[in-house]
């Protein structure tokens, strides 16, 4: 029954395979449009779970107090405190607050802040506003300085804060003086314009490396031509899907592009070796027909399986880990539906070479191959207890795994974020801004204030390896101590708010809120530490403000940062459990054999304990773009497995025995799987070349898992099908005419 039905639909695909292909154009050419609106989800607590309690806690700061999104245009001018330097820092301070989607009375400027001075109360008292401005609007050295602005809400602004930062930079590059452009704000847009922009640049240029080096090992521009098209079309069609479903591509599915070519890459590739061969003996209808009938039902399980494996994340509690495997479900699966209506087409239309040529060291790769798995069956114990000793270095690598905290490391040491968050930190003060917020009364009070005090002189106080580890604490009573006491004027609290209210329209509210009954101490940290210093910090803060107020939360995107990546990984174990079970039943299912299932997913699973246990032992950190790499490579990585285990099932039922099938199947699988793996490790490689590091480590380590498969699958497959062949074997008829044989081998 199967055969028949099996036989019926390639009857369909050659007949109709101009018709089909022709569909697939349509289908792309309607999708363009769609998939170019497709919008980028550029919001940093959407990394974050709903029901995540520091999420809880910003999102509430920010609706009591405008939030701490604070962008710092920063300089040195050794005439600063002159009237010249004065009134540059005000003609900028000035072009800062016309730009859109800024608000215009948070402009702080040392200029502006000096200009009390030349009230008649506020002459003595420059000194003291001098040392308030410290560390935020000018540096230890009296010549740096910083014009400090506040964005408004993405969904308040007039236009894209893309736009926004863009005027900033651009009033920042008309300076006369080197000019930089720093805060939290520019650090989490420059991550999702670098993780979108590389991310499409970099799909590109996998895509031309793939290019060359299949065209460089297969010689034929049509096994060039098919995957290329297959990939792209896949991709403008799942983007399309996400457009009109109402979805949006976040930073984690930026990956997109790449994941897409390598399942196409592989399938396709090994596909066309596989005609290749069934052309040098027979017309290339017959070779199609056989192609089809022979590995496409194994292609349908790649597929299947990869979308399993990504399916496994929609059990996530992040949005933007749900999306990008609900976006990665679809992309396999259309994967699937590209090379059903394209390759009939692609393989039969157009001319062709009446023999194809061989690619590029076939003898010599088949020698090898042939002698890696005779050497392997004669030394069983030692790939085995190789594999198992590995496996537990890689094991306990794990326990070594450390976060990385330190958000500049996401960009390169020369990219102009880092360089401007290295200015800031060196020469101002800490670029990390947050709080902490506590109750307060309605109406403030003398008594009240004093422990406001008492909170800031302690926090000031908490040491770090660079002095103060804070450093600004800037709470409401510093503003209320710089106004004079002069009776009638400002004698009392209520009036020296009036006062400083007027002097400065958006101090009081940005630190109090007496509707909500809420006060906060604003912070600056340095952005630039470790992970351990981070969350020490930020427990010694929470520790120090709940003893002098039990319900103060400490909050802010340093904060958020700083869990980021912690927030990526809590649902990865879960995923990674999900993922293993699925692919082990649906591998079931397809050999109806438990053994095979285990058999198909475990030379995938030590690739990946290697690779995470390494990081580990060499004190590499877990990025945004490691965060996830187990669990996506395992669907990736399980190809290989698939196409060898087929092959030598079908080997073995047509009546070899088993070296006989090993034999075929190591020069009719691992040949053209050696050469699409080393098309996609080459192409992923130019991923190094990425502004955005988390990139580079995807990249990298996508490479070395795929290096990593594919090398355990030549050395531990052939030991676990020897191992399960009593269980996994029953000997049956020879095959019935109708039913294709493999090709010949060719040694």
């Amino acid at each position: 029954m199967a055969l028949r039905a099996g036989g019926r639909l390639v009857d369909f695909l050659v007949a109709r395979h101009v018709l089909l292909l022709v569909v697939a154009v349509i289908l792309t050419v309607f999708s363009v449009g769609p998939a170019r609106r497709l919008a980028f989800d550029q919001s940093i607590e959407s990394l974050y779970a709903a029901e995540n309690v520091r999420l809880k806690d910003y999102v509430e700061g920010k609706s009591l107090f405008g939030g701490d999104e604070f962008v710092f245009v920063a300089y040195t001018d050794p005439d600063l405190f002159t009237e010249e330097g004065q009134d540059r820092v005000d003609e900028l301070a000035t072009k800062l607050g016309d730009v859109q989607g800024v608000v215009p009375d948070s402009i702080q400027s040392l200029s502006r802040a000096l200009a009390i001075t030349k009230l008649p109360f506020f002459k003595s008292r420059r000194g003291e506003l001098i040392e308030f401005s410290r560390g935020v609007l000018l540096g230890p050295d009296d010549q740096t300085t910083a014009v400090a602005l506040r964005l408004l809400e993405p969904h308040e602004s007039p236009v894209p804060r893309a736009e926004s930062l863009a005027q900033i930079h651009r009033i920042a590059a008309g300076q006369s003086i080197p000019t930089f452009v720093v805060g939290e704000p520019v650090l989490v847009h420059d991550m999702f314009r670098y993780a979108e922009d590389d991310g499409e640049w970099m799909g590109w240029a996998a895509s031309g490396l793939l290019v060359i080096v299949i065209l460089f090992f297969l010689r034929s521009l049509r096994a060039v031509i098919l995957p290329f098209v297959i990939v792209q079309f896949a991709i403008i069609w799942t983007k399309a899907v996400l457009y009109q479903s109402g979805m949006q591509l976040s930073m984690v599915s930026s990956i997109l592009g790449s994941l897409v070519t390598i399942i196409g890459v592989s399938t396709v590739v090994y596909m066309s070796l596989y005609y290749q061969k069934l052309r040098e003996e027979t017309d290339r209808v017959t070779a199609f027909r056989q192609t089809v009938k022979m590995i496409g039902a194994d292609i349908v399980w790649v597929c299947l399986t990869t979308a399993v494996g990504f399916g496994a994340q929609l059990s996530s509690h992040l949005h933007p880990v749900r999306s990008f495997g609900l976006t990665m479900v679809i992309g396999s699966l259309l994967v699937l539906l590209a090379m059903t209506l394209v390759l009939p087409g692609g393989f039969l239309i157009g001319p062709e070479r009446a023999k194809p040529q061989r690619p590029r060291g076939d003898r010599e790769v088949n020698q090898s191959l042939q002698g890696l798995s005779h050497w392997v069956l004669c030394h069983p114990w030692r790939v085995s207890l190789s594999c198992v000793a590995l496996m537990i270095v890689g094991l306990f690598g794990l326990f070594r795994l450390k976060i990385e905290t330190d958000f500049s490391k996401n960009f390169r040491s020369d990219s102009p974020v880092v360089k401007g968050l290295d200015f800031l930190e060196t020469k101002l003060g800490g670029a990390g801004a947050w709080e902490v917020n506590f109750p307060a009364p309605e109406e403030l009070t003398e008594e009240f204030l004093v422990k406001v005090r008492r909170l800031a002189a302690k926090l000031r106080e908490i040491p770090g390896e660079r002095g103060p580890a804070l450093t600004k604490a800037l709470a409401v009573t510093d503003g209320l101590d710089l106004i004079p006491t002069i009776p009638l004027l400002s004698g009392t609290l209520g009036a020296k708010v009036s006062n400083l209210n007027r002097i400065q329209p958006e101090f009081v509210p940005s630190l109090y809120n007496p509707k909500h009954q809420r006060m906060r101490i604003m912070l600056r940290a340095y952005e630039r530490q470790s992970s351990e210093d981070k969350q020490r910090l930020i427990d010694d803060v929470g520790e120090i403000a709940r003893a002098e107020f039990p319900e103060a939360k400490v909050t802010g995107l340093f904060v958020l940062l700083t869990f980021l990546i912690e927030s990526l990984l809590h649902d990865q174990m879960t995923d990674l459990i999900l993922g293993t079970i699925s692919l082990i039943t649906i591998m079931t299912i397809a050999y109806r054999s438990l053994w095979m299932g285990v058999v198909s997913l475990v030379p995938n699973v030590i690739p990946i304990v290697l690779l995470l246990g390494g990081m580990g032992w060499l004190a590499v950190p877990v990025n945004i773009g490691t965060a996830m790499i187990s669990s996506d490579t395992m669907g990736l990585t399980i190809h290989d497995s698939i196409f060898y285990i087929s092959a030598f099932l079908r080997a073995r039922r047509s009546g070899l025995n088993f070296p006989d099938a090993l034999h075929l199947v190591q020069s009719e699988v691992r040949q053209p799987l050696l050469y699409s793996n080393l098309a996609l490790i080459v192409g992923f490689l130019v991923l190094a070349t990425s502004h955005f590091v988390p990139l580079i480590y995807f990249g990298v380590m996508v490479s070395v898992a795929i290096a990593g498969g594919l090398a355990v699958n030549l050395l531990l497959l052939p030991l676990l099908l020897q191992l399960g062949e009593r269980w996994t074997f029953r000997p049956v008829a020879a095959p019935e005419p109708s039913e294709p044989q493999e090709p010949a081998q060719n040694v």
